[in-house]
């Protein structure tokens, strides 16, 4: 079987979400099958994949030619081809294999600000009604997601007649980042790595701070100076302190964790969460709003709050100050995180396109 796996979706300057997703899973694919393709779209994505992997060139996801971009593909012949998006249309000479992430565009329709200008015209086009995204997954054989929240949400919406699995994210290692394991003697620094739109709720986390004095809430994503400004006429610095960091390297990122933080997430709304698994894979603990995906990745392993209620956020903070419970829950996300990795991601895809190479959907 010759698998194509396409890594156009790989960054080179740094990971957002489905880069990240594009990367840890072009790492490990080639590990369970050994006749693997990756399509990509630039000479400097090949730096980012397996050692001696082998390459075909297609066009940009972002250009006007991704919608003939799987007639083009046939011609180099694969069996199978396995998308982490869902932009490449299928082709009768192959199997294919979409990627939805989650269904959240649909319920906050703002794109993604790091797109061309005609890209989000038309992300906002696409997600007006789920039409568009229906044709797009039945064009496939078979449709991949990243948590059983968002399979049940693409079902609910009935966004594909096709068979949907659930290859779910997982954390980086960022304990590489750091000389010696977490040791949370404390919890004196609050910890949201997330973007800024309105879902995300940060205003809460902010608010929170009042009834936090003496505690620091780091905000680490990029921001714009409108978002900033909105976000500091929330704050008193008579109280808690917020820093802003404008972003960070994952460097970085590990050791605010490490230093006696916990992360914490306001969110209304999320496919899968990645932010939880990483805090817990290193030991820190977690508190969350009380949102579906953050429990099915998280479980009994964090506090949960009413989302919108910043009274409710400081308490669980102020909770898990007690030795007891903050070691019992960083014990329990330990465990829960190893429930995610990527090598059994990877093991998901391959199946999936054996099967379907074996024609038994």
């Amino acid at each position: 079987m010759r698998l194509f796996f396409d890594a156009r979706f790989i960054r080179t300057d740094r990971h957002d979400g489905i880069s990240r997703y594009s990367f840890e899973l072009a790492q490990r694919v080639s590990d369970h099958h050994d006749d693997v393709t990756y399509i990509i779209h630039g000479e400097k994505q090949r730096n980012f994949l397996p050692s001696g992997a082998k390459t075909i060139i297609l066009n940009n996801p972002e250009s006007v030619r991704e919608a003939w971009s799987g007639r083009a593909l046939a011609k180099h012949q694969p069996d199978v081809v396995f998308s982490p998006m869902q932009t490449l249309r299928g082709h009768r000479s192959y199997k294919l294999v979409l990627t939805l992430h989650d269904t959240i565009y649909y319920r906050h329709k703002t794109p993604p600000a790091n797109h061309p200008a005609w890209v989000r015209l038309g992300w906002r086009l696409f997600h007006a009604t789920p039409l568009p995204q229906r044709m797009a997954l039945n064009s496939a054989d078979h449709v991949v997601t990243v948590s059983h929240k968002s399979k049940h949400e693409i079902e609910d919406m009935r966004l594909t007649k096709r068979p949907v699995s659930v290859a779910y994210n997982a954390p980086g290692d960022l304990s590489r980042y750091l000389n010696d394991p977490v040791a949370t003697t404390s919890v004196d620094n609050l910890v949201y790595m997330g973007s800024f739109v309105p879902y995300k709720n940060v205003e809460t986390l902010v608010r929170a701070m009042r009834y936090l004095p003496g505690k620091t809430l780091h905000l680490l994503s990029k921001i714009t100076p409108e978002q900033r400004k909105n976000i500091e006429q929330l704050f008193d610095t008579t109280y808690g302190k917020v820093i802003f960091h404008g972003g960070v390297s994952d460097q970085k990122y590990a050791e605010l964790l490490a230093n006696n933080a916990a992360l914490v997430s306001a969110s209304k709304d999320e496919g899968f969460g990645l932010p939880l698994v990483e805090a817990m894979s290193l030991g820190v603990p977690v508190v969350a709003s009380d949102e579906p995906a953050h429990r099915e990745v998280a479980g009994d392993a964090a506090l949960y709050f009413k989302t919108t209620s910043a009274r409710d956020l400081a308490d669980k903070v102020k909770q898990i100050e007690d030795d007891k419970l903050r070691a019992e829950l960083i014990k329990k996300g330990k465990k829960q995180a190893a429930k995610f990795n990527w090598d059994d991601s990877a093991k998901t895809i391959v199946k999936i396109a054996k099967e379907l190479h074996r024609g038994k959907e």
